[in-house]
Parts: structure tokens; sequence; C-alpha cells
């Protein structure tokens, strides 16, 4: 490798790294192609401390939790709550924005309440203009949509539970 190209891939990582910090972003990872045998795969990540927490709280916290807890015993059982922990959860396996439907005038592939199969479309998490259907892993009754048709998503981010 030589020192200008060992330059330039030290710019790009410094920019991904620069673009991971300036959209809130806590993964990004690329692969350049030079030439045949030569390539550049990068993955550049963070731990965001309390940013995840509180982004997910509007979604996971029900109006009679609003509430700031007043013991040890109520954050404890917040904690219990988190619906990433779940047994149900189904979690975003990518970056991208949720679609509840397939069409904007189309209803919505599923709602709180409804029984689904294993393998039934819950929503769309678009990716680089890619559709991707996310399968339910399991059958099961929607007790809770946790995402907004619309919504961006992070890897990781609880979408569904299904009980």
């Amino acid at each position: 490798m030589t020192d200008t190209k060992h330059e330039s891939d030290v710019a790009f990582i410094k920019a991904l790294a620069e673009l991971l910090r300036d959209n809130d972003l806590t993964e990004v990872q690329v692969k350049r192609d030079y030439a045949e045998d030569d390539s550049l795969n990068v993955r550049v990540s963070r731990v965001i401390q309390a940013a995840p927490a509180a982004a997910q709280m509007p979604f996971a916290a029900a109006p009679a939790s609003v509430a700031a807890p007043a013991a040890p015993t109520a954050a404890i059982s917040d904690a219990a709550e988190d619906p990433a922990s779940h047994p149900g959860a189904v979690l975003s396996p990518m970056v991208g924005t949720v679609y509840m439907q397939p069409e904007p005038e189309s209803p919505a592939f599923v709602s709180v309440g409804a029984s689904i199969s294993e393998g039934d479309t819950l929503l769309i998490v678009e990716a680089m203009k890619t559709m991707n259907h996310i399968p339910a892993p399991k059958s099961g009754t929607v007790k809770r949509i946790l995402v907004e048709d619309g919504a961006a998503v992070e890897y990781g981010t609880p979408l569904v539970i299904i009980e």
C-alpha cells in the first residue's frame, strides 16, 4: 500500500467517524474495492450511553409510567419494561426507515391485537433504497407496535412485540 493510498484511507475513515457523529449513528460499515485483490473494509462504531434509552422511552413508556420514579424499586420496574429485552420483541436487523404498509394508501401489514403466522410480513425497513420485508419470527398476537410509520431505526431497535 502506498503512502498516498494510506493517507486517503485515513481521511476516509475520519470522514466516516464524522458522519457517525454528525448523524447520531452508532455504526457504519463500508467496503471499498480498489482492484481485484485490493480492498479496504472499514467498520466504525461507537457506544452511546444515554441517548438510545432516551430515544426509545417515548415508544416504551405507557401514560401510567410517565411519572418520575420515587423509589429505587420503580427504577427496577422501568428497566424490566425495556422492550428490547422482551422475549417476544422483534428487533430491527438494519438501519433504515420503517414503513407500516406496502403503499401509502394501503392498510398496515399488522395492527395491535392481530394474529399473525410465522413468516408474515410485519413491516418494511427501507435501507439504501431497498425495501426489506421484516418477517414474523414466530406465530402469535401483536401486543405492541413500538415504531411509527416513517420513523428512522437503527440496528437492534425494537419494532414489534409478539406474544
